[in-house]
């Protein structure tokens, strides 16, 4: 490790020592070297006991800075996990992160516009922000061009470098992994922390979270799901962005909606809808869809629309992962765990020469007690790490392609148990993917791709007879070098055959010369000439070789 990366270590070691979350740790007989080694480092006592742990939890990661208010976020998502003071203070890290100040970010938006003053494009700009996440906060304004209301979202000033130096520390641990697990390099940690790194540095470009959301604005324009805010674009930069202010209620304050009379049921079936339309229709979805990003429209309470905000991390898929992510969630819904394992196989997830049988079984095991459940019942959690054992049973590597799709999958569970915990997750997603899965393989998915098809190939309609003749003329000519490499290839076959052959002679002939000069020297010169004739087919048999 590098001083720098010994001195981050250290201070993260501080952090969570003097805010006490060694108390975090379980008393057991694995935990002991651990909380042995934590009583000698005596002069880094518990500075905050007068705070309940999840305060202090929360205070921690919002210490440590971005890397780890993310990980906080999606750790508040999972209440099954974690009990309510604990996850009630991780969901402070949503939206709720201690802001910086609100000078300094009109400075910095005045910069972004090209040291222009905020009054000449703004009225009513609000120095105390919005709202304050882990990589920027909002403030609120009123564009001069149109008077519609709108915030301002800046990032926090110098991140970049604290971003870094905890992902060059993350990377060194990641390193170690595969030295230190049995199966660590099945884990494929370095990819995994690399597609990390990628999206929490995509995050800090405020141009691409503006795409981002003109593209998911686009996608779901006049649906009932999901409503996106107008961005406008001409006000945008790297370091700024200015959006539409919506006002909805969030998605985590329960009593709220249920007080503005929310069909919750609805509400939470849609939130399932519009994660998979997201991935399989659209192949791009929302892939930081924390409680805090989230709102709910006060209009419509019986008709529910979700809203959506912060589209700084976006993930998609390819249309081999989206095929075989869907024919796997359909054969989990049938119970058809053979072809769970046989869909492992064939995607090479798994080794080709697993046995199936065996793979089989042990999914099944992980995941028939499941069904049948309302989703209060079930933790994904669990279940997640059950499948995790069973994969490094079975050597399945980890997919770093689809750790966004997984983390928001997670997300979306965890939105759906706060709303309706008797949610039928498997029944509100099988129809969906059934109907999705027909539409990619069926008529309807061939006259789609003739109509994709068409404007192409009426273009290269007038080149058909000059392609035709093109290939036509390339096909005698390729026929004519094959023709002449065989050809050549023949006669080297012939001069090594002559060649062997020679050889064979010219060894005969000075092997019998040799015997005969021995043996009957009477015979003067004749032995003599076995050998020369011998040595000059040699002579003609090598060059033939050559």
């Amino acid at each position: 490790m590098t001083p720098g990366e010994l001195r981050r270590l250290y201070f993260i070691i501080r952090t969570f020592l003097t805010y006490g979350l060694d108390e975090l740790i379980p008393k057991t007989r694995i935990t002991l070297a651990l909380r042995i080694w934590r009583r000698m480092l005596f002069w880094l006592p518990n500075r905050h006991k007068d705070k309940p742990a999840g305060e202090r939890l929360r205070l921690a990661l919002q210490h440590l800075g971005p890397v780890w208010i993310k990980f906080g976020q999606m750790l508040s998502t999972r209440r099954d996990l974690f009990p309510p003071q604990i996850a009630d203070q991780l969901a402070m890290l949503q939206d709720r992160v201690a802001p910086f100040d609100g000078r300094l970010a009109k400075k910095q938006i005045e910069k972004a516009m090209g040291d222009v003053c905020v009054e000449s494009w703004f009225d009513d700009f609000d120095i105390n922000p919005l709202a304050s996440a882990s990589i920027a906060q909002v403030h609120t304004a009123r564009l001069k061009e149109n008077g519609k209301d709108v915030v301002i979202k800046v990032i926090r000033p110098d991140i970049l470098p604290v971003i870094k130096a905890d992902m060059r520390l993350i990377y060194r641990l990641a390193g170690w992994v595969p030295r230190l697990l049995p199966d660590g390099r099945r884990l494929r940690p370095l990819e995994v922390v690399r597609e990390y790194e990628k999206t929490l540095i995509d995050e800090l470009n405020l141009l691409r979270e503006s795409a981002n959301a003109i593209q998911l604005r686009r996608n779901f324009d006049n649906s009932p799901l999901l409503y996106v805010p107008e961005v406008y674009s001409d006000y945008c930069s790297q370091g700024m962005m200015v959006m539409e202010r919506i006002y909805g209620i969030p998605v985590s304050d329960v009593a709220m909606l249920e007080k503005n009379g929310t069909n919750m049921q609805l509400l939470a079936e849609r939130g399932v809808q519009v994660f998979f339309t997201q991935v399989f229709r659209d192949s791009f979805f929302h892939a930081d869809m924390h409680p805090g990003n989230i709102f709910v429209s006060y209009e419509h309470p019986e008709n529910p629309q979700y809203i959506g905000i912060d589209c700084g991390i976006v993930g998609s898929l390819n249309k081999d992962d989206k095929r075989y992510l869907a024919e796997n969630f359909i054969a989990f819904f049938n119970r058809d765990y053979r072809k769970v394992a046989e869909l492992h196989v064939d995607s090479g997830w798994v080794p080709s020469d697993t046995n199936v049988e065996e793979f089989e079984f042990a999914i099944r095991t992980v995941c028939e007690p499941i069904f049948e459940k309302p989703l209060s019942e079930i933790s994904f959690g669990h279940v997640l790490l059950n499948l995790f054992n069973t994969a490094r049973r079975f050597n399945m590597e980890v997919q770093p392609q689809l750790v966004l799709l997984q983390k928001t999958l997670l997300y979306v569970e965890g939105v759906g148990r706060q709303l309706y915990p008797q949610l039928d997750l498997w029944k509100t997603a099988k129809p969906f993917l059934e109907t999705w899965i027909k539409d990619q393989v069926g008529i309807p998915a061939l006259l789609r791709s003739l109509k994709e098809k068409a404007p192409f190939w009426v273009e290269k309609m007038p080149q058909l007879p000059e392609l035709v003749y093109d290939s036509l003329r390339q096909g005698k000519q390729l026929q004519h070098s094959v023709d002449k490499i065989a050809q050549e290839i023949q006669v080297s076959r012939n001069r090594q055959g002559q060649a062997r052959y020679l050889l064979g002679i010219g060894a005969t002939l000075i092997l019998s010369g040799t015997l005969l000069l021995i043996n009957k020297p009477e015979w003067g010169w004749f032995p003599a000439w076995f050998v020369a004739g011998g040595g000059f087919a040699w002579l003609i048999g090598w060059v033939r070789t050559t």
